[in-house]
């Protein structure tokens, strides 16, 4: 048991620094080869800090390990927005204006139903894989088509200029990119086979696991991003994050782990999990999109979504150990 909580914890480590070498290579590789910042941000970034959850469902797919792939997805949405956005909204309060998070809110609620339709016949086939991938490819074509349009007036333009490294040369850029890819490999095959087997000491099942240990994890290059960024008072970057990493989730994670090893579903899924995800999802949306027209979190709204939170972990621990 000792050696699997070291892995799991060797796992996350190098999850959480290979997934901010393998942000740093890609943005800087891709900025030397003259993409715009707004480009890099929408695209590279998001499915960059997405690539733990990714690379999770990858292993745990080859393993036959359906449940830990598709709790991992579910897990970190709800632990991007109820645990990562609510703890940076508390620190600091939340202000919007970018009309790309305009565009991108009702895209991660359209994704989001998309996946709970796929789901309500318990079973992911190839078919459903296939198709959360292709949506991936046109929800990442729209969105940025569309911002790239409004990219001159859009204020996430210029905090995306801000932050990503204009003074890496490109062999520096590409061994970054290319360690922090093997970095992110090898934590992934720790972190699950480490999660699989304490999963299986306890009696507690792979989806469990998957929803609070892996989903935590995995969310933690989320977080340090979010922070950094609502510290930095660079908000649109902050939330940004955020909902492009949910979207990645959703279509890439569970598209993967589909196209891998179809599989049923957990029930507690269907009775559970997914509609916990929906509803922070939606909370989201409304909290992002008052009457009054003021894009902005909260402090307060950050206290309820940490504690809704923390009482669904809670549940689940309750109801599982």
């Amino acid at each position: 048991m000792l050696g699997n909580l070291v892995e799991v914890i060797a796992g996350l480590a190098l999850l959480i620094w290979g997934a901010n070498r393998f942000v740093l290579g890609a943005s800087a590789t891709a900025r030397n080869l003259g993409v715009s910042s707004l480009l890099i941000g929408l695209t590279i970034v998001a499915f960059a800090t997405s690539a733990p959850e990714v690379l999770v469902s990858v292993f745990a797919g080859l393993r036959g390990e359906s449940d830990l792939a598709v709790g991992n997805a579910i897990g970190s949405n709800i632990a991007n927005i109820g645990l990562v956005l609510g703890v940076v909204a508390f620190i600091r309060p939340i202000e919007l204006k970018s009309t790309t998070l305009a565009r991108e809110m009702p895209a991660l609620l359209a994704v989001s139903l998309l996946t709970v339709s796929l789901f309500f016949d318990t079973y992911l086939s190839r078919a459903d894989g296939l198709l959360l991938l292709a949506s991936l490819v046109v929800v990442t074509f729209w969105l940025t088509r569309l911002s790239m349009r409004s990219a001159a007036q859009d204020p996430m333009r210029v905090e995306f200029e801000a932050e990503i490294p204009a003074d890496i040369r490109m062999p520096t850029a590409i061994a970054w990119l290319i360690v922090g890819l093997a970095a992110l490999l090898f934590g992934a095959q720790l972190l699950v086979d480490g999660s699989v087997a304490i999963a299986r000491a306890f009696g507690i099942s792979e989806i469990v696991i998957g929803i609070t240990l892996v989903a935590i994890g995995t969310s933690l290059p989320e977080f340090a991003v979010t922070v950094v960024s609502a510290l930095k008072r660079e908000y649109d970057i902050a939330i940004g994050n955020i909902v492009g990493s949910n979207i990645f989730n959703l279509l890439a994670v569970i598209g993967v782990a589909a196209v891998i090893e179809p599989a049923s579903l957990h029930p507690s899924v269907l009775s559970l999990h997914i509609f916990v995800m929906v509803a922070f999802t939606l909370a989201l949306f409304a909290i992002t999109y008052e009457t009054r027209g003021k894009g902005r979190i909260k402090r307060i709204e950050g206290v309820v979504l940490v504690t809704s939170y923390v009482t669904y972990i809670a549940y689940i621990v309750m109801q599982n150990v």
